[in-house]
């Protein structure tokens, strides 16, 4: 990857794969995670698209934010776009960067042409019980105490934890992952939830005139794999079950995510 590669506007920092004249396709990441949790499918998609890479404010490279409110996210990943000239491409978030994603089509739907959601939680009563090394990372009273001095093996195992499927963490997605702060993470998944029990992402979805792709791993550890059926309600949007798939399609599945990816796109494109 070259230094022309790796950009920051708006104090957004971008990673830009595969050729640039490629229709765009952008991608953003979840809560607690940055640009490198997407590692594993940029080959394949790279291949056909100019894959662009997004951290949300405070995650990753990106400078941080006066507010984490998901319309306030969305909105500065607006003026991003329109600095690079986007319009109308396929926007694809992960869990919490689904949420950003939704926003942003809301807002700007000139900006987005198609949505796919991955692991993104539908409402607040989807969220599971986390599990015991993410309550102990993120929660009260251990979590302000052990967040300066957690180890790479104790941040990877909170990324594993909500895998159904033994996974190879990157270790470019450790290295960024511990860039983030425990008040930003701890805020930007308040905002998310928030977002969510202010109107439900499907009803959301609902009033938007897009195609919309949803994959859910049928074993997710994070959002009740059953939540994925509220999904079933928007007119436009095709739901997809990975069959032992946790939280992190892009790692445990990422043939089979890539390939649903590059299906719902060039679907998208033709429309």
């Amino acid at each position: 990857m070259g230094k022309d590669d790796v950009k920051r506007v708006h104090g957004i920092h971008l990673v830009h794969d595969g050729p640039r004249q490629a229709p765009p396709l952008v991608l953003i990441h979840g809560s607690g995670a940055t640009s490198g949790s997407w590692s594993p499918v940029v080959p394949a998609l790279a291949g056909q698209y100019h894959v662009i890479r997004v951290d949300l404010p405070g995650h990753g490279q990106s400078l941080p934010a006066s507010s984490y409110d998901v319309p306030e996210q969305a909105g500065r990943l607006a003026r991003v776009f329109d600095e690079l000239g986007l319009r109308a491409v396929t926007v694809v978030g992960h869990s919490g960067g689904g949420h950003t994603a939704t926003a942003l089509a809301e807002q700007r739907p000139d900006l987005v042409g198609s949505l796919a959601l991955i692991s993104t939680g539908p409402s607040p009563g989807a969220l599971l019980p986390q599990p015991v090394v993410l309550r102990l990372l993120i929660g009260p009273p251990l979590g302000p105490l052990l967040w300066p001095i957690r180890s790479n093996a104790m941040l990877r195992r909170g990324m594993t934890s909500v895998c159904n499927r033994p996974v190879n963490i990157p270790d470019e997605m450790v290295a960024e992952a511990r860039r983030i702060g425990y008040r930003t993470f701890r805020t930007a998944l308040r905002r998310n939830t928030a977002y969510i029990t202010e109107r439900s992402v499907p009803e959301r979805l609902t009033a938007l005139d897009i195609p919309v792709l949803v994959i859910f791993g049928a074993a997710d550890r994070r959002w009740n794999p059953s939540s994925a059926h509220q999904y079933d309600a928007v007119p436009n949007a095709r739901v997809r079950h990975l069959p032992e798939v946790g939280h992190i399609p892009m790692l445990e599945a990422p043939e089979t995510t890539s390939e649903l990816l590059l299906d719902f796109a060039a679907t998208a494109t033709r429309r």
